[in-house]
């Protein structure tokens, strides 16, 4: 992101991209203007809180006529720096790592696997998805190489850590976490945690007190 989202809120921050996604969906099916009473109904997401997400950017709208689909989605696309594409690695290639490998993102969003890692490849490495992936011990050569800042961590989490410290001192910048791990880190890079079975855990806590709620 560029300088701007530096200045607003984390939780403004992380509904940017969904802004993003569905402002195209509105645009690829030829609709000129939203209000964000539609963009509620559409995301689930408070109307209120769109208006107010969006008015740390300025006037994007105009009261009565609500936003220029086309301009919200240039102004994101800028905001996401969505014409400039992102080389990501992933570390650990097991059911989820493989998963992540067959899966094109750049298909739908700036953001590409370029290469990962695995104990199970050889040093002259192996393609899997068209994907080249080594072996750790080349994890270094291969990170400076390709210039890397953003990896993918699905390693086991008796590793998690250790892997973590390996990445930091080669200068990554930034590590989306699929361990349970809390990992440490510096303030220089960026973290953010995706625990499976923590949210599918707190889908389950809210399904049961829906229907508690509903039979009061």
């Amino acid at each position: 992101m560029n300088d701007v989202t530096l200045k607003i809120p984390q939780a403004t921050s992380k509904r940017l991209p969904l802004y993003y996604r569905f402002l195209q969906n509105f645009a690829n099916a030829g609709k000129k203007r939203v209000s964000s009473s539609e963009l509620s109904d559409a995301m689930k997401i408070d109307a209120a809180t769109i208006r107010r997400d969006f008015s740390h950017f300025g006037a994007l709208g105009r009261k009565g006529y609500g936003y220029d689909v086309q301009y919200l989605v240039d102004f994101f696309r800028q905001t996401l720096d969505q014409d400039e594409e992102t080389d990501v690695a992933l570390i650990g290639v097991g059911s989820l790592g493989n998963a992540f490998l067959k899966y094109n993102f750049h298909k739908n969003h700036n953001t590409r696997i370029v290469l990962a890692f695995d104990p199970k490849a050889s040093d002259d490495g192996k393609e899997m998805s068209g994907i080249p992936v080594f072996h750790p011990e080349l994890l270094e050569e291969k990170i400076k190489k390709f210039g890397i800042e953003l990896v993918i961590l699905t390693v086991p989490s008796r590793i998690a850590q250790e892997v973590t410290d390996d990445l930091v001192k080669i200068g990554v910048k930034g590590i989306l976490n699929f361990t349970p791990v809390r990992l440490s880190v510096p303030d220089s890079v960026r973290v953010h945690t995706i625990d499976l079975s923590v949210e599918l855990q707190t889908l389950i806590y809210f399904i049961k007190n829906d229907v508690k709620d509903s039979q009061m």
